[in-house]
C-alpha cells in the first residue's frame, strides 16, 4: 500500500496551477503525489471528431505529460476505453490512498465524479470546484428563480463590476456604457489586408499523434496543416501576436463575414482556453490593459472582454443549469435531418458552401458564421436541434459539450424557449449580404424572396414567420420584423410557403434517419 495521493486530471483541464496538483502537493508533497492523466478512447471517438480537434486534445495532453514530468512529477499516462477503466488500472496498480481531482466541465463527467465515481474505484475521492471558469463556488450571479429567465447583458454586466473589468473608480463603466456592440458591426471592406494568425510548426510529439489520427481514418477533415498552439508557451505566444497584431481591429470587424478569409481580427484560441492553455481572466484583463496604455480602441477590448467573461462564462452557466434537458430540447419541433451540404458543402448557397467548405479544411469558423450562417439555416429549414449539435461537436476544433449544446441548442435554435436567448437568432439574405462578400458570387438573388432566381434564406425567413407568426407576435424583440408581414398579402404568402416547402424537399439529408446523423 502506497501512501501517494493521485491526482487525476482531465484532459480539458491542463492548467499549470490546476487545484487538484496544488491541494495534494500542499498535503504531502510534492514526492507524494502521482499524477494519472487518461486518454479515453470514448471521449476522443464518441463522435467522429475533426482531426485537427484529435490531434489537437492528443498532442496537447501528452506535451502536458511531457511538462509535468520535466517539473518533477511522477505521471501515469493510460490509454483506455474510458476514463472510469483508466482510473481503475491505475489503481490496481499503485494503491493510492486517495485520489483529488477537479470538476468537469462536462455534466456527464461531473455527474459521474460527483455520484459513482469513488463507489466505482473503491477508494476515497475528493472532488474540488472547477477554476476553468470564473463562475463557481465565488458565483458573483444571483441564480434566478426556476424557470426564470437571465440575460446575457445582465450577467455580462454583473461579471464586469465583479471582476472590476473596464470599471471606473466610482463603479461605472469606462465611457459610461457597458456594451459597445452597436460599434462593432462593420463589413470588412474592399482589398483589406489582414495580418496573419501566429502558426506552430509541430514538433515530434504533434507529428506522432498526426501519424496516429491519419492512420486510424477514424473523423471528419484531415490533420494536413496542423499548426495549432500545443502548449502552455504556444498558446500565450499565440495569444501575445493576437493583442499586438489584431485586437485593435477585432471591435470594428467582430461581425464581419469573407468569402476569402476565416480569422480576421479573431484570436482563434477558444480551443486552448477551452483546454485550460490559458486563462481566461488574464486574457481580459490583458486586453484591458492594451487599451488603458492606448494601444487599442475601447469598442475592440469591451467587445474581446465581453466574449471571455460575458458569453463564455453564460454559456458554461447556462449549461449547467439546463442540463440534462438540454441535449433534448426542441421548442421549435424540428424533426428535418441534416442536409448532405453541411457534410460536403457542396451547395449553390455561396455563404454556406464557403463556410462548411473552410470548416472541413481547418475545423474553424468564427462565432457569425456559426451564429448567422449556419444556426440560421439550420433553424429556418426546421433541422433537428440533436443533430445540429453533434454536427457542431463533430466538425470544430473547440467543439465541447459545455459550449456547444447551450450555444447551439441554446442560443443558435432557440430550442430551449428563450432559456439562452430572448429571441431566436435568424435572419434574410440581407444581413448576410450586407456582413459578407458571399452574394457577389452566389447564384441567388439576396434582393428576392420568391422566385426562381430568390435566396433561399429570404424563402425560409418570411416562412419561418409565417408558419409562426402568433408565437412571434409575443416577443417585443421580434416586433418589428412579424410587422413586415403586414405588407404581405395572402397570395404572396402562399407562394412563400410552396416554395419554401419545395426548397426543404429538395435538399438531399445526409442520413435517412436521425438516429444515422447523430451516429447513436
Amino acid at each position: 500500500m502506497t501512501d501517494r495521493v493521485t491526482v487525476w486530471i482531465l484532459a480539458d483541464q491542463l492548467r499549470r496551477d490546476h487545484p487538484a496538483l496544488m491541494a495534494a502537493q500542499a498535503e504531502v508533497g510534492q514526492a507524494g503525489v502521482r499524477v494519472a492523466l487518461v486518454e479515453s478512447q470514448s471521449s476522443l471517438r464518441r463522435l467522429p471528431f475533426h482531426r485537427k480537434r484529435q490531434v489537437l486534445h492528443l498532442s496537447a495532453g501528452r506535451h502536458f505529460e511531457a511538462e509535468l514530468r520535466s517539473a518533477g512529477y511522477d505521471v501515469d499516462l493510460i490509454k483506455a476505453k474510458d476514463s472510469r477503466e483508466g482510473l481503475a488500472r491505475h489503481f490496481k496498480r499503485y494503491r493510492p490512498r486517495r485520489l483529488v481531482t477537479m470538476s468537469a466541465a462536462d455534466y456527464a463527467p461531473r455527474n459521474w465524479q460527483q455520484g459513482s465515481m469513488a463507489q466505482d474505484l473503491g477508494a476515497r475521492a475528493e472532488v474540488l470546484p472547477n477554476t476553468m471558469f470564473l463562475v463557481g463556488g465565488f458565483n458573483p450571479i444571483p441564480d434566478p428563480e426556476p424557470g426564470r429567465r437571465y440575460v446575457m447583458e445582465s450577467f455580462y454586466r454583473a461579471m464586469r463590476s465583479h471582476f472590476n473589468l473596464l470599471i471606473e473608480p466610482d463603479g461605472r463603466p469606462t465611457s459610461g456604457k457597458w456594451n459597445l456592440d452597436a460599434e462593432n458591426r462593420k463589413p470588412l471592406p474592399r482589398d483589406h489586408r489582414i495580418p496573419p494568425r501566429r502558426g506552430f510548426e509541430p514538433d515530434e510529439i504533434t507529428r506522432a499523434a498526426i501519424r496516429e489520427v491519419e492512420a486510424s481514418g477514424f473523423g471528419v477533415g484531415s490533420a494536413e496543416g496542423f499548426d495549432l498552439p500545443v502548449t502552455h508557451a504556444e498558446a500565450e505566444s499565440a495569444f501575445a501576436d493576437f493583442l499586438t497584431t489584431r485586437l485593435a481591429d477585432f471591435g470594428a470587424y467582430e461581425d464581419a463575414m469573407s468569402r476569402s478569409e476565416g480569422v480576421l481580427y479573431h484570436s482563434v484560441l477558444s480551443p486552448q482556453m477551452n483546454l485550460g492553455l490559458l486563462d481566461p481572466l488574464a486574457m481580459a484583463r490583458a486586453a484591458e490593459q492594451e487599451y488603458r496604455a492606448g494601444l487599442v480602441p475601447l469598442n475592440s477590448a469591451e467587445g474581446f472582454i465581453r466574449q471571455i467573461v460575458g458569453w463564455r462564462e453564460f454559456i458554461h452557466w447556462q449549461y449547467h443549469r439546463q442540463m440534462p434537458g438540454l441535449r433534448e430540447a426542441n421548442a421549435w419541433n424540428s424533426n428535418r435531418p441534416l442536409p448532405r451540404m453541411f457534410w460536403d458543402g457542396e451547395t449553390d448557397l455561396e455563404c454556406v458552401r464557403s463556410v462548411v467548405k473552410r470548416l472541413i479544411t481547418s475545423g474553424y469558423t468564427h462565432h457569425i458564421e456559426r451564429l448567422m450562417i449556419l444556426s440560421n439555416f439550420a433553424l429556418l429549414a426546421g433541422i433537428d436541434p440533436a443533430a445540429v449539435a453533434d454536427w457542431f461537436l463533430t466538425f470544430y476544433v473547440d467543439s465541447h459539450d459545455w459550449v456547444v449544446l447551450p450555444n447551439v441548442i441554446g442560443m443558435g435554435l432557440n430550442a430551449d424557449g428563450g432559456i439562452t436567448a430572448t429571441k431566436p437568432y435568424i435572419a434574410s439574405a440581407s444581413y448576410i449580404k450586407r456582413m459578407g462578400d458571399f452574394c457577389g458570387t452566389c447564384a441567388h438573388r439576396a434582393d428576392l424572396r420568391t422566385g426562381t432566381h430568390a435566396c433561399p434564406f429570404n424563402t425560409l425567413y418570411w416562412n419561418f414567420l409565417i408558419e409562426n407568426e402568433s408565437r412571434l407576435r409575443a416577443n417585443p424583440r421580434l416586433g418589428p420584423a412579424v410587422l413586415g408581414l403586414k405588407r404581405i398579402g395572402e397570395a404572396e404568402r402562399e407562394r412563400i410557403r410552396t416554395e419554401a416547402r419545395d426548397f426543404l424537399d429538395g435538399i438531399e439529408p445526409y442520413a435517412s434517419s436521425p438516429g444515422e446523423v447523430h451516429g447513436r
